[in-house]
């Protein structure tokens, strides 16, 4: 791969990541458009690298957020205890279908644009039916932590955008909108920098040192994006503007069905 290409995917993941498009549906897109046989062989090793430069984009922007956690956590301070016990109980959905159909998903990232079509037609559902829900000062409570997680889980989906679909069920549990787009932003670092260990324990991802600077130029225009598309996101969702975002799942969703169908 390249570094032009990194730069590509790098951008792709920074902006679909936070923004609630897919950015697994987005990368399939993108991988398939690039049509390069060294893409689609190195896509494991840059798709960990990227989520790996957005999970420190959220980080960063939530800096102050996560500090009040971790000291919160060694000093004992109930809130921040039980927010802590809400990501965990979160994770546990996703980690269970990671842990026992991780081959099966990883088959479903293979160019699979029908799937991705159709998946992006459920997010948009998701999305309007959000933005229509009435504001509410709620917070996010241990059984909402719960189902926001399975919508995390099935979110795996290539295709299905996980912060569309966690932000949209928490809000649809009647959780405060700012409040659910915070939750569904700190809630998957954990599983992600978790299924980044995981991936390089296991010794599946090879690295080579030609793609050092791919690597680099990829997180680094991830995380740089990924910064600026966190911000906006939680602004968006503040001011109830879902529904654009949905307009648009619903148009490239279309698309891909008719363009799998018309090349089948």
């Amino acid at each position: 791969m390249d570094i032009l290409h990194a730069i590509i995917l790098g951008i792709i993941q920074g902006l679909t990541e936070f923004l609630p498009v897919s950015s697994s549906g987005h990368l399939e897109i993108a991988k398939v458009l690039l049509s390069e046989e060294n893409v689609m062989q190195s896509s494991m090793l840059m798709t960990v690298v990227l989520h790996g430069a957005t999970a420190f984009a959220t980080i960063y922007i939530f800096r102050k957020d996560v500090s009040e956690i971790f000291n919160g956590l060694l000093s004992g301070v109930r809130k921040e205890v039980n927010f802590s016990i809400k990501v965990i109980l979160s994770m546990i959905p996703a980690a269970f279908v990671g842990i026992y159909w991780d081959k099966e998903i990883e088959n479903l990232f293979n160019g699979n644009l029908i799937l991705v079509g159709y998946m992006l037609i459920i997010t948009a559902l998701l999305l309007y039916l959000a933005d229509r829900a009435k504001s509410t000062k709620k917070n996010v409570s241990f059984l909402g932590s719960i189902v926001i997680g399975i919508s995390q889980a099935i979110a795996i989906l290539p295709g299905i955008s996980r912060s569309g679909a966690t932000i949209s069920i928490s809000v649809l549990l009647g959780v405060d909108k700012e409040k659910s787009a915070r939750f569904s932003f700190l809630m998957v670092v954990p599983l992600i920098l978790g299924k980044m260990a995981k991936d390089i324990i296991s010794g599946e991802i090879q690295f080579s040192s030609t793609e050092s600077l791919p690597l680099l130029f990829g997180f680094i225009s991830a995380f740089i994006v990924g910064v600026f598309a966190c911000k906006w996101m939680i602004k968006i969702v503040k001011n109830s503007q879902l529904k654009y975002f949905a307009f648009y799942c619903v148009i490239v969703g279309v698309t891909l069905i008719t363009y799998q169908y018309v090349n089948s």
